[in-house]
């Protein structure tokens, strides 16, 4: 992992014990303290230390824990590493996966730390006496200041579940921070409970990780379908103050730009996240806010045009979305629509 950050003072403890563990988990409660996250967070922090601990006591035979508070510009945040010289992981994408284990236990614990931090790498030999060395961040997100500008977009959802069906395999975010917005749809493989549980994954990870860069974003994703029937997923992050869309998709998430100027160009790249699915083409464009964005998953027909639906020019994102749903919602899946266009006079600040 990049190191362009200064370190201050840190905790080194030499895990042996399970009792050294929590010698680890009260001391990553005071580093965290003292950066400043609140109660919540450095609970948090604690039980990510103490997963990696356990992991070094119950599968390495020991190893050693150092947390870091560190510096990047005005970032600060938390390093945690763990080392050890045990047997190390033979499939390491798969341990990260909830409900894999080696010794009988529920497995949770690699699938925690990828949730629960902002960066998370982990380099293992599987072979004996090689080990594993696991580099996570946790940075400060701090409150931001209120939005004056007036932000000239609006955003819509509308979603259902297969007809057939109570759980909605489907899944969007829509989460505005800053003059940054993020809009995903999710569409976990099949439909019923098992593709729910994929998606709700998938969105939990997206909520958590907004601000994260769209590869590194996929990735975490990626890691938390492990053990699921897996997702594709389309992600949209507009910078509406600098007139920036920066898009990545991967999967066969439909993804359409109608009343633009300028085309453009969203690259597809095909895989299932939680599979071995390749990294998203990340790409970056203009926008102009008179535009109109539309995602959504294979449950709807793709074979329309903006222009079948003249009254949707009036209508507001939710109207759109909405309408867009029900004439073109097929009647064999689940069907997610999300809708990003200009706001009207009356939109958000």
């Amino acid at each position: 992992m990049a190191n362009g950050w200064e370190t201050t003072d840190r905790a080194h403890i030499r895990i042996s014990y399970a009792s050294d563990v929590g010698e680890a988990r009260r001391k990553a409660r005071r580093l965290a303290g003292a950066v400043g996250f609140d109660e919540v967070v450095q609970g948090e922090i604690a039980l990510v230390v103490s997963e990696m601990g356990t992991n070094l006591v119950e599968h390495a035979g020991g190893g050693t824990l150092t947390i870091t508070p560190i510096t990047a510009g005005d970032r600060e945040g938390l390093q945690i590493e763990s080392l050890d010289r045990g047997p190390g992981i033979e499939d390491v994408e798969r341990a990260i996966g909830d409900g894999y284990s080696t010794t009988g236990s529920l497995g949770y614990g690699l699938g925690t730390i990828n949730r629960l931090t902002d960066a998370f790498e982990i380099t293992s030999r599987g072979s004996p006496d090689r080990g594993t060395h696991i580099v996570c961040l946790r940075w400060l997100h701090e409150t931001p200041a209120p939005v004056t500008a007036r932000c000239p977009l609006d955003f819509g959802a509308a979603t259902r579940p297969h007809p057939a069906m109570r759980l909605n395999g489907d899944a969007f975010v829509i989460k505005r921070w800053d003059e940054s917005v993020l809009v995903a749809v999710i569409d976990g493989l099949g439909h019923g409970q098992y593709a729910h549980r994929a998606s709700r994954k998938a969105r939990e990870y997206v909520e958590r990780h907004v601000d994260q860069d769209l590869t590194r974003l996929f990735r975490g994703v990626g890691r938390a379908c492990r053990a699921t029937r897996g997702v594709v997923m389309a992600v949209a992050r507009f910078d509406w103050v600098e007139k920036r869309l920066t898009f990545g998709m991967v999967g066969d998430v439909v993804s359409r730009v109608f009343e633009s100027r300028a085309p453009i160009d969203f690259r597809i790249r095909r895989g299932v996240l939680g599979g071995q699915a390749p990294n998203p083409v990340v790409t970056h464009h203009a926008w102009d806010p008179s535009s109109v964005l539309v995602l959504h998953s294979d449950g709807l027909s793709s074979r329309w045009r903006w222009s079948d639906f003249p009254n949707l020019a009036r209508a507001s994102a939710a109207e759109a979305a909405g309408t867009l749903l029900r004439r073109l919602a097929k009647d064999d899946d689940d069907a997610t629509v999300v809708v990003v266009k200009a706001a009207d006079e009356q939109g958000s600040t």
